[in-house]
């Protein structure tokens, strides 16, 4: 294909320099029929004029299928029919039937525009629009009062959430994952402000807590990245990069900006020097503090303990390795090509991980770590690295080593990276259980642990994480602790629902398996509870037994 056969990016129904010759007709006719060219703007893809867009699509495909000495006419009977067309005056039922939002830049709309808008943030401000096949007109206060200002913007935002989508993961080497939200449509960016609504359809999860990073360039894209974790920042500075680009490149130009969708509110997180012709990204103080909370997950698919020079990554090999972390994911990963875990090539990658995760923990005089040891810095997270190791040795059924893990002091995995009180507290309730200590203490604890792991307590693990993964064991272990087999199932199966919840379509090894749920469920099976065993994220021949073969000492 050569240049001149190419399609053009905003009309692709035309080749490149056809596009152009429609574009320069356009011109010439809108100047004749409006006066200065100051007076309309030209586009990739349409013509605005006074607050009123004239989309060129429709036009292009009629001359795409006629000869192009007939386009002159084609253009004028176009922009006749235009100039015909009533500018107003829609009954109630017309405009509620045809009205829309749009995102427009805020210096679009002053004195010479006098449409009907709302400020949503800064740069940006939300119209209603009525469409039609050829224009799209910005309501005015006049037209607004015909059918009602709440009517209206209602109608508005239910056309708005029921608009088809195109979208897309962007995934790059050592980057966080950003979602692109794209079309034809000029409602495309404006989806912005339903954004809690585009995050459920394009991730499957609903908006976090903390909110998302959007970006809206052109009338055409959006792009967000949910603020779950440490990866954020990184995010941010993709996002930026991004909107820069797409602002300059792209037809329908909105803002440069980078936001922050929180509680239902749009913050611009950019400053713009026009003078010094600069772009800086300065988040509120609320938002930094948001991202020093959220931690990143490593390798193995832990909260990061936040060891430099490990970037977390979501793809992983399942291939041998020193690392506990890197044992970890490669029994995890496992799961992928052997989901049963029927071969033994995948029962020796989990006895491998249990017992190098057992070995950081093997005690030396007075019960501290041996000194050789190396896997642990201070800056380690020990008590997750633990949870971890005692889970391996629940599924592999080593109750030697789970009574070792047992009787490392907890005072031990208190140091290093710093934990939610919850987590120390679980890992007390496991090791009173385990160890046969008094129910009543044991049910203590347990009590403990669900008031520290409320959302509300917690401040280190992001809410997400903290609900829908960290917290399931502790909800399995409270029916386990009551024999309560019916419960037990129904938490299992929560359990999984809201596993997948979590992870979506991550390539993460800790996606594949659901490691606490699978260890109490082995707990329980080994208890004669009735467990199912065709459950998802739960390898069927490590949850009963039947790949269990004697694991070396």
């Amino acid at each position: 294909m050569t240049e001149n056969e190419a399609p053009d990016s905003h009309l692709p129904m035309l080749a490149t320099p056809q596009a152009e010759r429609l574009r320069a007709l356009v011109a010439e006719c809108a100047r004749a029929r409006y006066g200065a060219e100051r007076d309309f703007v030209l586009v990739g893809d349409a013509v605005e004029r006074a607050g009123r867009l004239f989309p060129l699509a429709n036009l292009a495909r009629r001359c795409a299928a006629a000869p192009e000495g007939d386009w002159p006419a084609l253009v004028d009977a176009h922009f006749a029919a235009l100039a015909d067309a009533s500018p107003g005056g829609e009954s109630a039922e017309e405009l509620l039937a045809g009205t829309c939002l749009r995102l427009v830049p805020a210096d679009a709309v002053g004195p010479a525009a006098p449409v009907h808008a709302r400020e949503v943030a800064e740069g940006l401000r939300l119209a209603l629009a009525l469409d039609g096949p050829d224009s799209v007109r910005l309501l005015t206060d006049e037209d607004v009062a015909r059918a009602g200002a709440d009517e209206l913007w209602a109608a508005a935002r239910r056309a708005l959430i029921r608009a088809p989508m195109r979208h897309e993961e962007v995934r790059l080497d050592g980057h966080p994952v950003l979602y692109s939200v794209y079309g034809d449509a000029h409602s495309v960016a404006t989806r912005a402000v339903v954004l809690p609504e585009v995050v459920a359809e394009v991730t499957g999860r609903r908006m976090p807590d903390a909110g998302a990073l959007v970006a809206v360039p052109t009338r055409h894209l959006l792009a967000f990245h949910p603020i779950v974790d440490g990866r954020a920042a990184d995010a941010l500075g993709d996002l930026a990069t991004y909107a820069v680009r797409a602002h300059d490149e792209g037809p329908g130009p909105l803002s440069p900006r980078v936001y922050w969708w929180h509680d239902g509110r749009l913050t611009s997180l950019t400053d713009i020097d026009d003078a010094a012709r600069t772009i800086e990204q300065r988040p509120p103080r609320e938002l930094v503090d948001v991202m020093k909370a959220l931690r990143a997950l490593d390798r193995a698919g832990r909260l990061d303990s936040g060891r430099p020079g490990e970037a977390p990554t979501d793809s992983f090999a399942a291939a041998p390795t020193d690392s506990f972390a890197d044992a970890l994911a490669g029994a995890l990963a496992h799961a992928e090509s052997d989901p049963d875990a029927a071969r033994v090539e995948t029962w020796d990658a989990w006895v491998a991980a249990q017992q190098r995760g057992t070995a950081l923990f093997a005690h030396g005089k007075d019960g501290e770590p041996p000194a050789d040891d190396g896997e642990f810095a201070p800056e380690d997270d020990a008590a997750r690295a633990w949870l971890d190791a005692f889970y391996l040795t629940l599924v592999t059924r080593d109750r030697e080593r789970t009574t070792r893990l047992c009787r490392v002091p907890l005072d031990t995995l208190r140091g290093g990276a710093p934990v939610d009180d919850y987590v120390p507290h679980w890992i007390d309730v496991l090791q009173s259980h385990w160890l046969r200590r008094p129910v009543d203490d044991v049910v203590d604890r347990l009590v403990t642990t669900i008031t520290a792991s409320h959302p509300d307590v917690a401040t280190l693990a992001p809410k997400d994480f903290l609900n829908l993964v960290d917290y399931q064991p502790v909800a399995l272990f409270h029916r386990l602790l009551t024999h309560d087999h019916e419960a037990f199932g129904e938490a299992l199966a929560e359990a999984l629902v809201q596993h997948a919840g979590y992870w979506g379509e991550s390539g993460a090894p800790r996606a594949r398996v659901a490691l606490g749920p699978l260890a109490l469920a082995c707990l329980a099976y080994d208890m004669d509870f009735p467990v199912r065993t065709d459950l998802p994220y739960l390898p069927r021949y490590l949850l009963n037994r039947q790949r269990l073969e004697v694991a070396p000492g």
